[in-house]
């Protein structure tokens, strides 16, 4: 299987690294954004802006999927039970106490980097911190294991164990994936552990886009009315945290790490 992953030469490598960069100091800049009373159409305008300043394009406005519906806007923001894709929208506005999932890609010159992260809304409870904390330690212990020579789903075993260790459940229909000339390419990639799933041993120059999903309740989830927007089935809180990585001799690159 690990013929069909594509390792990146070092101009695509270059490339992904600056477009990463940029793509790390828009989130720094949503993050910024995030408070109580603003929409998330705001925080969507503000991406937008400040990838095309920079060179880029969205990746995800215009995207479509196998049913043929297209994605209409630039980042995808997902509250609380909602877990990704949702639709920013005017009249979505953040209030005290929620967590924002904030998902955004961007093409540059040629190569694609994708991102998340889960911001608290003001003051958040014990339970939101927890999960925030929780899923993003899920995405450095799953990175934590993977190196050269390794297989893929040495990743997918950890990130699951480090979850389920702190009694949340690892989303089972949603997944990573491969990045770079398409944003996304091969393998899909478990955040839960298969022996018959990204069973191929890395190599450098791969790279691939790592982002766990786990939920305070079920793993359950469900596809809103909008057709875009997957929620928790249950109704529980759910978290998510991804980045852009490389896999490199002296071991794993994050592209898109915020400050």
């Amino acid at each position: 299987m690990s013929e069909n992953i594509s390792v990146k030469t070092k101009k695509e490598i270059m490339v992904m690294r600056e477009g990463g960069k940029i793509l790390a100091g828009v989130m720094n800049e949503m993050e910024k954004m995030v408070a109580p009373e603003i929409s998330t159409w705001n925080l969507d305008e503000l991406a937008e802006k400040l990838i095309l300043k920079a060179g880029g394009k969205p990746s995800f406005k215009g995207y479509g999927d196998s049913s043929g519906k297209t994605f209409p806007r630039t980042i995808c923001s997902s509250l609380n039970n909602e877990i990704v894709h949702g639709i920013p929208r005017k009249n979505v506005k953040l209030k005290e106490g929620d967590i924002i999932k904030v998902d955004v890609g961007m093409k540059y010159k040629g190569m694609h980097t994708d991102m998340a992260r889960t911001f608290a809304v003001g003051n958040i409870s014990v339970e939101k911190q927890k999960i925030i904390n929780v899923v993003r330690e899920t995405f450095y212990q799953g990175v934590s294991a993977m190196q050269v020579g390794k297989k893929l789903n040495c990743y997918s075993k950890i990130a699951q164990r480090y979850a389920e260790k702190n009694n949340f459940s690892v989303i089972r229909d949603l997944v990573g994936h491969g990045i770079g000339k398409e944003l996304h390419e091969p393998p899909q990639i478990l955040n839960y552990f298969n022996r018959n799933s990204c069973n191929f041993k890395l190599k450098a120059g791969m790279t691939f886009a790592l982002e766990p999903m786990i939920n305070v309740g079920s793993s359950e989830i469900k596809l809103a009315d909008d057709g875009w927007t997957f929620e928790t089935k249950d109704g529980k809180l759910s978290g998510h945290w991804e980045n852009t990585v490389l896999i490199t001799e002296d071991g794993i690159e994050i592209l898109t790490e915020t400050v």
